[in-house]
């Protein structure tokens, strides 16, 4: 398959494979380590993960709409089954190591298998928010936020699919978007503590619906779209405020009320430059070590945070980032070439070293199933 070649396209809508969105999961997970391991200037980092949460809400979309104009229908089934082999093996075995590991490491800890189940039950972000649980496995909320959409999502697009006129979903998904950033708020003036808004579904599933609502616009293109693509050079303006949102300490409420919808926003603005598979966000994304940190960025992310956690008690912070990445990159591509590549297979009904069809559905959003063509970035 050539590169840039459409692997999927229907009408006026196609999914390519974009090394540019894999060298934005290099970005993000990049962010996430340097908030975990406490680099001075870089606290804000932790807005990493909504570039994750804004790329995943597009790619799924996406998916979904382009199923939906193919075919009419949604494929639940197979849709939550893909899921389950992209996710559940990477995450199950990881938690089995950490089960392992752990009293080995903090001799001290009394929550492991708790935590570990908590997390296998991607239940982390309201056992987190509401009872402290996971306490070792703090970076598992995440993941829990993008379960409880993928769960949910299908089912609400169809319903919207279903109910809205033709070339009118993004007005609703622009509603919920909406809603869905003044609940956040709402908590926050209501006086609810920092971590109680922070690790809920329900108060950042903004990040998700914004990237939704960039692939409903994408795909109706409706005729505002196109103006703002033509000035889409001023709006790349907003990604350079990113930068200084890395000042905004943890636990401050103004990343609640502001600065995650500005994260949001520059996701969006980033995602639409790079489509165009031209031009310096293009460029600058698609540099090979982004790239290849892209592919492998969820196991990283598995990995990551037991790492750095463990390091960062003995080490100071340039040697944390720089041998925990190397390490987590280590154990992800150990975890993807054993265990992942078979699940993948399992997904696909492959057989034994058999090669993925070209399907962008049947692509995880981290990594390729075949080393040697690309596939369509999805998650």
């Amino acid at each position: 398959m050539a590169r840039g070649a459409p692997v999927l396209s229907v009408k006026n809508f196609a999914l390519r494979y974009n090394p540019a969105l894999d060298g934005l999961r290099g970005v993000a997970i990049l962010l996430v380590i340097l908030s975990h391991a406490h680099v001075p200037l870089f606290d804000g980092a932790f807005f990493g993960v909504d570039l994750f949460f804004v790329l995943s809400g597009y790619l799924i979309t996406a998916l979904l709409l382009i199923e939906h104009q193919s075919s009419g229908r949604l494929d639940y089934w197979r849709f939550y089954r893909r899921r389950f082999f992209r996710l559940m093996p990477a995450l199950a075995l990881f938690l089995a190591a950490y089960c392992l590991m752990a009293p080995l490491l903090w001799p001290g800890l009394d929550d492991v298998f708790s935590d570990a189940l908590v997390s296998i039950l991607y239940l982390a972000d309201y056992g987190i928010a509401f009872f402290d649980r996971p306490g070792t496995l703090l970076h598992m909320w995440s993941l829990s936020v993008e379960e409880h959409f993928y769960l949910l999502w299908p089912p609400l697009l169809m319903l919207l699919l279903r109910r809205t006129p033709r070339g009118e979903l993004w007005r609703p998904i622009a509603l919920l978007w909406l809603l869905a950033t003044l609940w956040r708020v709402l908590w926050v003036a209501q006086g609810q503590l920092f971590y109680e808004v922070f690790f809920r579904f329900d108060t950042r599933a903004s990040g998700l619906l914004a990237g939704a609502l960039l692939a409903a616009l994408m795909h109706e293109q409706p005729a505002f779209a196109a103006g703002l693509r033509r000035h889409l050079r001023h709006a790349l303006w907003l990604p350079l405020a990113v930068p200084l949102l890395m000042a905004l300490e943890w636990d401050k409420p103004q990343a609640l009320l502001w600065g995650i919808t500005v994260v949001e926003g520059a996701a969006v603005v980033v995602l639409v430059a790079a489509q165009r598979h031209r031009g310096l966000v293009h460029d600058m994304l698609s540099a090979p070590a982004l790239v290849g940190l892209g592919r492998l960025s969820y196991g990283i992310y598995l990995w990551h945070y037991p790492v750095v956690r463990y390091l960062r008690a003995d080490f100071s912070w340039p040697v944390v980032v720089v041998l925990g990445l190397a390490l987590s990159t280590a154990l992800a591509a150990l975890s993807y070439h054993t265990i992942e590549r078979w699940a993948l297979r399992r997904r696909d009904g492959l057989p034994r070293g058999g090669t993925a069809p070209a399907d962008p559905r049947a692509q995880p959003l981290n990594s390729r199933e075949n080393s040697r063509q690309p596939a369509p970035n999805m998650r």
